[in-house]
């Protein structure tokens, strides 16, 4: 199943059974429907919580959904310093986490320990496991870009003094306690609450 954020909203694509646990409107997809005027009418709605567009071929619903964006990929890391601290970014007014877009010929991985390096001034990051990438959707440049975040849970073991990366708005950069990020989720974006469940 796929979830794809709208903000704080979310559309949820996955199979017929799946969907007859969801509460709330779940549309039929067959193959040839065009999803374009629901899911514009799902994104200026915002009294519309949530939508499931639920299909036999999971993977055909995506890839028309997919069709409907300007389709970009990122890798990011959840970085843990020997003190068990996360590494967290303050940018452009909220918390988040360091990522970026996966430039050509690079793999996905290499892309998350580099811009985690970028980002944040650090290097000799340790890769442990791949978490569940997220899906968000914004405006830029009059299109409509749907992002898919791959993450990296990651170890770092040093102590370099962190650089936040301003020129990619990035304020501030800092190691947040794991147990203690209240502060970090109650100004964050609901896709990156998606990767910070992996700590509970």
């Amino acid at each position: 199943m796929y979830k794809v954020f709208f903000k704080d909203r979310a559309i949820f694509l996955g199979d017929k059974a799946e969907s007859m646990n969801f509460h709330g409107m779940v549309y039929l997809w067959t193959e040839g429907d065009n999803l374009e005027a629901i899911v514009s009418d799902f994104d200026q709605d915002e009294n519309k919580a949530t939508l499931f567009f639920a299909a036999e071929d999971v993977e055909a619903l995506f890839a028309e959904f997919k069709n409907q964006f300007k389709y970009i990929e990122a890798a990011g890391g959840l970085v843990f310093n020997q003190n068990n601290e996360i590494l967290a970014i303050h940018r452009l007014g909220r918390w988040d986490l360091p990522k970026g877009k996966v430039e050509k010929g690079e793999t996905i991985s290499e892309a998350a320990i580099r811009e985690v390096e970028e980002e944040c001034g650090i290097s000799h990051l340790h890769l442990s496991e791949e978490l569940e990438s997220t899906f968000h959707t914004y405006w830029m440049k009059n299109t409509w870009v749907l992002k898919r975040s791959y993450w990296f849970k990651m170890h770092y073991v040093g102590n370099e003094k962190l650089v936040p990366q301003t020129e990619e708005d990035i304020e501030k950069v800092i190691w947040m306690p794991a147990n203690q990020l209240d502060e970090f989720k109650s100004n964050t974006y609901a896709s990156i609450l998606e990767v910070i469940k992996n700590l509970e």
